[in-house]
């Protein structure tokens, strides 16, 4: 059902410099809350959430303080260091199965237009609703073959049986347009080169 597991603890010390210390000892501090739950802080272990999350719409499975029960949740945000690889902190959402939530699922453009075309990409994800425990992770958008002035809207996708686009059906997600040219110069432009290379 879940994608990757984690176990977690629940941790009392709050504060920058006890997340610091978290982080030296190679845990990862988090929030868990939804369902009109209380958040719970919990710490993670550092290198198996990094991991697990380098995938997008990671649905986890959570055992808390070695519960007999787990809980299912999703990543909502990722804050991670600007400079190193490392997660500073998570916040995930509680899921139940069968319900669904709000993601966005990557759109990738596959193919080419015809030649001389060129693709413009405009939506590069989609806002769906999906069942949490079937979250996809992209949609493949075969532009192959597209002329110029053809455009894919939302309402062309092909989405799976229990997923929902969360945006108008209307928007638009990808054109083709014409490659510009280098403009040949205008005659007297031409000339007046001609005269300077000649001085």
């Amino acid at each position: 059902m879940a994608d990757a597991n984690l176990t977690a603890t629940t941790r009392t010390e709050f504060g920058k410099g006890a997340a610091r210390r978290l982080r030296r000892a190679g845990q990862t501090p988090a929030v868990l809350y939804g369902h009109g739950t209380d958040p719970v802080h919990l710490a993670l272990p550092a290198q198996e959430a990094f991991l697990a999350l380098r995938t997008a719409n990671v649905l986890l499975e959570i055992t808390v303080d070695g519960a007999k029960e787990s809980v299912l949740a999703l990543p909502k945000q990722i804050q991670r260091d600007p400079i190193t690889p490392v997660i500073e902190h998570i916040d995930l959402l509680l899921v139940k199965a069968g319900e669904k939530v709000a993601v966005d699922v990557a759109l990738v453009l596959v193919g080419d237009a015809i030649s001389g075309g060129m693709i413009n990409h405009d939506l590069t994800a989609l806002p769906v609703l999906a069942p949490a425990t079937d979250i996809p992770n992209e949609f493949e958008i075969s532009v192959a073959g597209l002329e110029i002035g053809a455009q894919i809207l939302v309402s062309d996708i092909a989405l799976p049986e229990g997923v929902e686009a969360n945006i108008d059906a209307d928007t638009l997600v990808a054109s083709v347009v014409a490659i510009p040219t280098a403009e040949e110069p205008a005659e007297g432009e031409a000339a007046a080169e001609g005269d300077e290379a000649g001085e």
